[in-house]
């Protein structure tokens, strides 16, 4: 399994509908794309203040490796990431191997 986290700035004249759209868009992959066992959506919440602007985030969990590997070329996740590029100043991305 790898846990497949992003975390999102969003760029200040994001409307909340675009981030609305995006959430749902990304809740859908695993429908979508094979190897995508699940996806957990969210804002921060987090009481440390360490965020650094980003305010909204997703982990996804992905079968292994290979899911992985066929995931980023995936058509499907090539159309979330080119709607993440427009709305967002900054993305990270990190894969945690479990």
């Amino acid at each position: 399994m790898i846990d497949h986290v992003v975390l999102l700035r969003f760029h200040g004249s994001v409307t909340a509908e675009s981030i609305d759209a995006l959430s749902h868009a990304v809740a859908a992959l695993p429908e979508r794309i094979d190897g995508v066992e699940a996806v957990r959506w969210g804002l921060s919440t987090s009481p440390e203040g360490l965020e650094h602007g980003f305010t909204h985030g997703f982990v996804m969990e992905l079968r292994d490796e290979a899911a992985r590997d066929a995931y980023l070329p995936h058509p499907v996740h090539r159309e979330v990431a080119d709607q993440i590029a427009r709305l967002c100043e900054r993305v990270l991305v990190f894969d945690i191997p479990s």
